[in-house]
């Protein structure tokens, strides 16, 4: 494996280039999905080695939309200069296949990796090769000597590979391609594949395409790369180009989006066995349900995927649920408030996701913490694209339908960025509850937990849409329906969820420290209700549990309330039926002697700090 480019090699231009404040904008007026045009140069951008200026003038307006350019060339800058002498249109010019970065606005030029010794060129010389040309990494010459080029290779006992491009014959390190040299120049400009439409022609535009979310050929292309494109142009080198933009001006691609199909993100499988899918791009989901049916699971293996896909992602915890998500850092925890400033540094790099930790933050603080995280999510949405996925468990809390305090300055607001948005997952086990302007966004409910019909119901209510018909009065505690009101009202779709990798720990935060919402909150009341002591967690239980009197602790015990918390809200089957096992035996055990079994049946399974 080639290591990612260093600090140098990213050089000072490239910083330039990822610190401007333009942002990508789509003539809808919502941030676009893809931010970088990247182009090969000869055969795509150019014909016979010339750009044409009709095709300059089109990429000049793609940048005026915001967004970047990127050229992607087997050549050498030093001959690419000589056929092409202004490239300041474009961001950044990956040259030599991949191993070279050059930044046109500092004029800086960086290898990515080492070049091949010395000795390659010399003995292909000396061997008879015609032409052989050096760049500060590549070896080129052209056919028919690949034979004996590669036979150069294995006499010097180098690592090295080669690659064709319609008669070149370049030698380069192994691994190192145009779809290499495009992630390093999209790594330092804090750029995502995932918001990369690349365009070529040749065989060594494979690795382009393939690195990029969305992959274009020209209509002059080669057979077999039209055959993995996502698009065929109608038109041929620069004109191809030059159609390909028109189109990401004037809509995004977004008629592309029915095409892009192996990016979506599987959720499960239908009742004929089907994959089931959701959009990787435009849609804001409602994933709602019963207390305790399998919301916060859904959303780990629904994360687990966008991760697999290597989009980045986002998630609001205000329970502790997600400490465990892949490739994802912690901003806050359960003695320390998170901020939003914390959380945008660790999306600085694409490669990496946040999981907000609400657990500390006062509940009616929170919605105020949602806004001001919300303006630095829209900031860098429209700058780079990123995150690519937004996920709110609790969405009552932090987009309440009456709000608590005060709406920040600068004129954001949530009803702002809910209109502007995609790819936002709102999780909540009461629609009702939300705020209308969230509900209105809404494309795709996903409803799990044992009162399916309710729930609909109560969903199609509030978001204005008749509720569907034919629903099950139950479904199991693997599968979900899924169902797209603004398409129909009535169609619903049964899905076998997959179940996630991701282990939840047993000790997790959100039931041993962190702060379970009130109506989830255990409250030792006696039996006349003179008690109102509320356990947010399992420390807050067991210490509460010590101190409070005989009467009411023995109360609730033979009410089985003891078990029925740990059944319900804890979600911890096998902890509620030992509990449920001693609130049976109440007749044979003391105060005392119960409260002491209740603590060592928890603290098997859980990792308390004792009181």
């Amino acid at each position: 494996m080639l290591p990612s480019p260093s600090a140098e090699q990213r050089s000072p231009g490239a910083k330039a280039v990822s610190d401007g404040k333009q942002v990508a904008t789509a003539r809808t007026g919502k941030p676009v999905r893809f931010h970088v045009l990247a182009c090969d140069y000869d055969g795509t951008l150019a014909t016979h080695g010339q750009l044409f200026e009709s095709t300059r003038a089109a990429l000049q307006r793609v940048k005026a939309t915001g967004r970047k350019l990127v050229m992607v060339t087997g050549r050498r800058i030093d001959d690419l200069q000589a056929t092409c002498p202004d490239l300041s249109p474009f961001d950044c010019v990956v040259a030599e296949n991949g191993a070279v970065l050059y930044w046109p606005s500092t004029h800086e030029l960086h290898a990515l990796v080492d070049p091949p010794p010395a000795t390659l060129a010399e003995t292909l010389r000396q061997r008879g090769v015609p032409d052989v040309a050096q760049g500060k990494v590549i070896v080129a010459t052209w056919q028919p000597y690949e034979t004996l080029v590669l036979e150069t290779i294995r006499d010097l006992q180098l690592e090295m590979q080669v690659i064709f491009n319609k008669g070149a014959v370049m030698v380069l390190p192994s691994g190192v391609n145009k779809g290499f040299g495009l992630q390093a120049a999209l790594q330092a400009m804090r750029l995502s594949p995932h918001n990369v439409v690349a365009v070529g022609d040749a065989e060594n535009d494979h690795a382009l395409l393939a690195g990029a979310e969305c992959g274009v050929a020209v209509a002059n292309a080669l057979h077999t790369l039209k055959e993995r494109a996502d698009l065929v142009t109608k038109r041929d080198h620069g004109a191809g180009v030059e159609e390909l933009a028109e189109q990401l001006i004037a809509d995004d691609l977004a008629e592309l989006s029915a095409t892009l199909l192996r990016h979506d993100i599987a959720i499960g499988t239908d009742e004929a066995g089907r994959s089931v899918t959701l959009p990787a791009h435009g849609v804001n989901v409602l994933l709602a349900g019963t207390s305790g049916g399998g919301k916060s699971t859904f959303a780990t293996a629904f994360v687990e995927h966008v991760a697999e896909r290597g989009y980045q992602y986002c998630v609001l915890d205000p329970e502790g649920d997600y400490a465990d998500l892949p490739r994802a850092v912690a901003v806050g925890t359960a003695q320390s408030l998170p901020s939003a400033d914390d959380a945008m540094k660790v999306l600085e790099k694409p490669e990496q996701s946040a999981i907000v930790s609400l657990v500390s933050v006062p509940m009616n603080d929170r919605p105020i913490f949602f806004e001001a995280l919300l303006r630095s999510l829209e900031a860098e949405r429209k700058a780079v694209g990123r995150p690519h996925w937004i996920l709110v468990d609790e969405a009552h809390h932090v987009a309440p339908r009456e709000r608590v305090g005060e709406t920040p300055a600068e004129g954001f607001t949530q009803e702002s960025f809910a209109a502007a948005q995609s790819n936002v997952v709102l999780i909540t086990v009461h629609p009702q509850l939300v705020a209308q302007v969230w509900l209105a966004a809404i494309d795709v409910v996903v409803v799990v937990g044992v009162n399916p019909v309710k729930s609909l119901a109560d969903i199609a209510a509030v978001i204005g849409v008749p509720s569907p018909v034919n629903v099950p009065k139950a479904i199991a505690a693997d599968e979900a329906l899924v169902w797209w009101p603004r398409r129909s009202s009535t169609i619903l779709t049964r899905v076998r969820t997959t179940p996630p990798q991701t282990e939840r720990r047993r000790h997790v935060r959100k039931y041993i420290e962190g702060t379970l919402a009130p109506e989830k909150s255990f409250y030792f009341r006696g039996a006349e209700g003179k008690l109102n002591l509320r356990a947010q967690n399992l420390n807050a239980f067991l210490q509460l549990a010590d101190g409070v009197d005989d009467a009411s602790w023995l109360f609730h015990l033979r009410a089985g309330d003891y078990s029925r918390w740990f059944g319900e809200v804890i979600r911890d089957r096998e902890l509620a039926d030992e509990v449920a096992g001693i609130e049976r035996a109440r007749g044979h055990a003391t105060a005392a002697d119960s409260r002491a079994r209740i603590r060592n049946a928890v603290e098997k399974r859980y990792v308390v700090t004792a009181p």
